[in-house]
């Protein structure tokens, strides 16, 4: 299954699933998917709804340096374990948007990450049993200051700002995702990271058994699990997407002051 959140005409918030049609759904800002929402026996067509986040996480914990390629690039050793960040709420941005950058600023990155949708609430998960808590997968633009974070150790500038972790289009249970299933970002059109799920250097079942031996994961909460190697700066009205496949489309533009 896939789902949706989305906020439809009369300004109410809705949760709905995507009825497939022709194929795989793809949504972008500018054209229509194949198929619809589905929310009870009202469909909705997406370019007509505002598409949400698919969920509202207490907390987005993310990895840094998780793919050897990205190491590599930024001059930087792959971690013997995983090297752990957090994005709060505010950072949160949905598909489709216009979102503001800090002003200032030299360079501004895209990094396009799988993102795990945390299903339930779980502490000291086993990597056996990681998989139970996991509602499904999502796409997620872990957006990064360079200029601050290359000052600070806790990243809070470089990582944390309003509107530096777009999430979406839509949820995607497990089954839909393979475990070699490719990441892509796209910056107006042209390629710009293409990789797999399968070359991250540690798994969704490790990630999840790591964080949870720290904190306690809520349902709604998402871990960003890294990005591949080909990241580099955005500009003004850059048009951003982020493909997984058997996910979708994560399409935002951006301003930068």
């Amino acid at each position: 299954m896939k789902r949706v959140r989305f906020r439809d005409s009369a300004g109410n918030v809705r949760g709905g699933r995507w009825a497939i049609e022709d194929g795989e759904p793809v949504v972008t800002a500018a054209a229509g998917p194949y198929g619809r929402i589905a929310f009870g026996d009202e469909s909705y067509d997406p370019a007509e709804v505002d598409i949400l986040p698919p969920c509202e996480p207490t907390k987005i914990v993310c990895l840094g340096r998780n793919y050897a390629d990205h190491a590599e690039e930024m001059g930087s050793d792959v971690p013997e374990r995983p090297m752990l960040f957090l994005k709060g709420p505010n950072a949160v941005a949905s598909h489709g948007n216009t979102l503001t950058m800090p002003a200032g600023k030299e360079r501004i990155d895209y990094e396009a990450e799988l993102g795990v949708v945390i299903g339930e609430q779980c502490k000291n998960v086993s990597e056996s049993g990681a998989m139970d808590v996991v509602a499904g997968y999502t796409c997620v633009n872990d957006i990064s200051n360079r200029d601050d974070q290359e000052r600070e150790q806790n990243w809070v500038r470089g990582k944390a700002f309003d509107n530096a972790c777009p999430i979406g289009p839509m949820v995607a249970t497990p089954e839909h995702v393979p475990e070699d299933a490719t990441i892509e970002c796209r910056v107006n059109g042209e390629t710009r990271q293409s990789s797999s799920r399968d070359n991250l250097v540690f798994s969704v079942e490790e990630i999840i058994a790591e964080v949870t031996e720290y904190m306690t994961l809520e349902p709604g909460d998402v871990i960003a699990t890294g990005t591949p190697a080909g990241v580099g700066p955005m500009e003004d009205g850059d048009r951003i997407e982020v493909e997984i496949e058997g996910i979708g489309t994560l399409e935002h533009s951006v301003k930068i002051p």
